[in-house]
């Protein structure tokens, strides 16, 4: 057997922290992301949001948390992350 079957995932799945924008549908939340990204041509920074559609198995996250979710495999039309911790509780 080569080395090759012994390696280990090589692609670890994606780790995003966001804000959340919508919990209005059941284990489901809507996350939005901000990236900050330099423009190619004029150096200013720009802010990119992207929103996330999030499994929330137990319903614990609320508008305006800020949680950390991880990528999944397909669970839905649009669900591919899943909730993994609530950073910080909003106020």
């Amino acid at each position: 057997m080569s080395e090759a079957t012994d390696v280990t995932r090589e692609n670890p799945r994606k780790v995003r922290e966001g804000v959340v924008v919508s919990d209005k549908m059941d284990s489901t939340l809507v996350v939005a992301i901000v990236e900050r990204v330099r423009h190619p041509r004029y150096g200013k920074t720009v802010q990119r949001t992207k929103k996330l559609y999030v499994h929330d198995e137990k319903n614990e996250a609320k508008i305006g948390d800020k949680v950390r979710v991880q990528e999944t495999r397909p669970l839905s039309k649009l669900k591919r992350w899943r909730l993994t911790e609530i950073v910080e509780r909003a106020r």
